[in-house]
């Protein structure tokens, strides 16, 4: 068992480089008295709007919250919502010279209607997204690759956050197999299905319906999700995996063939998904940065997760929250 007195300082003075989509979300909150009489629909009545950054831009805030250096590389779109997110990020000092912004492109925005006051807890009403899923191409796509090679050799893990939203290109991700081999910096993904592309990274993260629909077979117990994980290891050739199991926790194994099955560390206080994945991604590439091995980093990661589902939205998690 590790001493979190030691571990949780261990997160942070590290450079990690993010790559992936990024995204902005807006919640858009208020209180629900009626319902409209043009539809049999509630009206929200909004009392105020939040934004925060989401898609890779969450990963990379927990990487910045936890006392990290988080560099990040992605494309934003000249718009209004490009604006507001690049601020965000630069107001929590994460290095953006990375992020491109792409003319004629939209950026990414999920924008969430929640209705809160008359509930326990808020409650999520509708979801809108603004998006393209058109692959970046041609000059925005080598300007991209040459941020990442410029950006690499001054950090010890690349973490690619992949949405499937047009940024993480199989150039892009050659770039970054081939300049991580050549600075010997640790490659972690969090990728929403698209597992194939990512041979020879050193983690993968994935849920379990991804890995499912990887395998082609049914999990329903850990002896499943074992077996599941060495195949996923060796047709990939990772020397480490994490599938997460949602309000069963998750399993994992490590490069020697260990595996290991996690409860949910938090199953009574759940107020929000939202963006758990990333944060456990973000404390897991830390810890393996600071030399912890795979299981404790699962571990921790677990542990940030389970703080992350307890407030509305994207959770930045803090080294005294974790502690």
């Amino acid at each position: 068992m590790y001493d979190p007195e030691a571990v949780i300082p261990s997160l942070s003075n590290h450079r990690v480089l993010i790559v992936g989509d990024l995204v902005l979300d807006e919640y858009l909150i208020g209180q629900v008295s009626r319902l409209s009489r043009e539809a049999p629909v509630p009206v929200l009545e909004q009392t105020r709007a939040q934004y925060v950054p989401g898609g890779a831009a969450n990963p990379a805030a927990n990487v910045q919250s936890l006392g990290s250096q988080a560099l990040l590389a992605g494309v934003i779109g000249d718009d209004e919502a490009g604006r507001r997110l690049y601020d965000l990020l630069d107001e929590r000092g994460i290095d953006l010279t990375g992020v491109i912004t792409v003319p004629n492109r939209p950026t990414t925005q999920k924008t969430r209607i929640v209705a809160e006051g008359a509930y326990v807890f808020a409650h999520h009403l509708a979801r809108v997204d603004r998006l393209t899923r058109d692959p970046i191409s041609g000059d925005h796509e080598r300007l991209l690759c040459t941020r990442i090679e410029l950006m690499t050799p001054n950090v010890q893990a690349i973490l690619v956050s992949d949405y499937r939203l047009g940024v993480v290109t199989p150039l892009i991700v050659e770039t970054i197999r081939h300049m991580a081999a050549a600075n010997k910096a640790l490659t972690t993904v969090d990728t929403q299905g698209n597992l194939a592309a990512f041979r020879g990274f050193d983690l993968l993260r994935c849920n379990a319906s991804e890995a499912m629909g990887y395998l082609g077979a049914p999990l329903k117990n850990n002896r499943d999700f074992e077996i599941a994980l060495m195949e996923l290891v060796a047709s990939l050739d990772a020397r480490a995996a994490i599938i997460t199991r949602g309000s069963e926790g998750l399993s994992c194994i490590s490069p020697a063939g260990e595996t290991l099955h996690l409860p949910a560390s938090n199953r009574t206080q759940v107020f929000d998904v939202t963006g758990a994945g990333d944060v456990l991604i973000a404390v897991v590439t830390l810890a393996l940065a600071a030399g912890y091995d795979v299981l404790t980093a699962a571990e921790l990661g677990n542990r940030a997760a389970g703080i992350a589902v307890t407030r509305l939205g994207n959770v930045a998690v803090r080294p005294e929250e974790l502690l």
